[in-house]
């Protein structure tokens, strides 16, 4: 199928037409993981290419200065195709695989990481409903995302539980058929602009539950009473993305909204990070990719001592390792997506691609300003804001350091197996 063919699939009222498309990944292979890219996913890497380049990268500068949420850019990315492309065929959705997601992630990333984290914040609040919903709250939630451009949000960090998930306060007390949650949520991504919520509150009051058993999740409505986004937070950088702390106060949600079932809500804030976490590192890696572009770009037009600086040993080396770190980190999340994909758990591989693209994405940005000398350091130049940008990828979805705490356990469990 042609660009022009599937852009024009995409731009239909009715998602069944593109639910036809074939979006399996390349982990359909019966030779097993690979490298290659079928036509369809081509497509959709061209599709938000091409999306970025002409639709966010003109305007990425101007939402960076004015903190604006860019409901322009989502409402456009909406109509083409380029949100909610996970949510289940049988919903009206096209079903595409995470690994799908990552190729559109990484696209959209190179264009601006805020602007892509208030589209990719959306798929990271829908996700525990996509593997622990029921069909009634799929529909309902899921179905409503693809009827209008909205977006969801994940609401679980607070004030004083960020990387200690088990540290979370935020209560819920059941009465009757409702459940009403008590609380404050901080740093939460399209915080003040979502639809709806997944939230996570402890409904075991008992210090010595484990966590396994003490928290459960809820969806809840935006406009449900008592709960209040806070004042937008004027971040170093990802700018447009629009995070604010919640709180709830006596806030009323139907059983229904429960997802599974009282204390499963921690095992499904884990595991909705195993698909999630791919897409970061994803980002990362477009920003990465930006990095060395924009740098490439000037060292071949800066001059000094007669020839381009590219041609000085000590910049070309330092192109050549911003190559090195593109590459690797994107067969990362690459084989972390097509982990998930078969099936498979996939936590040791999502740490290592979030944590080392993370890692690679601060580091192209920081050569990159270095590359550009003076200029690097101006606003005027595109560096200076990918560099900002670029260190929030440590922190969010899971600190590198939780993601080495991740690794080591992981590697450690496999020792003692096989001792």
């Amino acid at each position: 199928m042609a660009f022009q063919q599937i852009q024009r699939a995409l731009l239909r009222p009715s998602f069944r037409a593109v639910a036809k498309l074939q979006s399996c990944n390349a982990s359909s292979s019966p030779n097993g993981y690979n490298f290659a890219l079928n036509d369809t996913q081509k497509e959709f890497q061209e599709l938000a290419r091409k999306f970025a380049r002409e639709e966010i990268i003109p305007v990425a500068a101007e939402y960076d200065k004015t903190g604006k949420y860019p409901w322009d850019i989502i409402k456009k990315a909406w109509e083409i195709g380029l949100m909610n492309g996970h949510i289940p065929q049988e919903i009206g959705g096209m079903g595409n695989s995470v690994f799908d997601g990552c190729l559109i992630a990484e696209e959209l990333a190179y264009g601006c990481t805020g602007i892509m984290t208030a589209l990719e914040a959306s798929g990271l609040g829908q996700t525990p409903v996509l593997i622990a919903g029921n069909k009634e709250q799929q529909k309902k939630y899921l179905g409503r995302l693809l009827e209008e451009p909205l977006v969801a949000a994940y609401c679980v960090t607070e004030p004083g539980a960020g990387s200690d998930v088990s540290g979370i306060k935020t209560r819920a007390e059941k009465k009757g058929d409702e459940w009403i949650i008590n609380g404050q949520k901080m740093w939460i991504t399209n915080g003040g602009v979502a639809n709806w919520y997944f939230v996570l509150a402890r409904t075991n009051p008992d210090p010595k539950c484990p966590a396994g058993k003490a928290f459960t999740g809820f969806i809840v409505e935006r406009e449900t009473p008592g709960l209040t986004p806070g004042r937008k937070e004027l971040n170093m950088g990802q700018r447009a993305s629009d995070t604010r702390g919640i709180t709830f106060e006596d806030v009323r949600v139907p059983k229904e909204n429960v997802l599974v079932g009282e204390g499963a809500g921690f095992k499904i804030a884990m595991g909705t990070f195993d698909k999630t976490r791919p897409p970061v590192a994803a980002g990362a890696v477009g920003l990465a990719q930006r990095c060395l572009d924009e740098a490439l770009k000037y060292a071949n037009e800066r001059k000094t001592f007669g020839v381009p600086i590219a041609h000085h040993q000590a910049v070309a080396f330092m192109l050549a390792d911003m190559a090195v770190g593109v590459e690797t980190s994107r067969l990362a999340w690459m084989k972390s997506a097509w982990r998930v994909d078969q099936g498979q758990r996939n936590s040791y591989e999502a740490a290592i691609a979030k944590c080392y693209a993370a890692d690679v994405a601060n580091k192209c940005a920081t050569d990159a300003v270095q590359i550009f000398g003076g200029n690097g350091f101006n606003s005027e130049y595109p560096v200076e804001k990918l560099m900002r940008d670029a260190k929030i990828y440590q922190i969010y979805e899971g600190t590198s350091q939780i993601q080495r705490i991740i690794i080591s356990r992981s590697i450690l469990d496999n020792a003692k197996q096989m001792s």
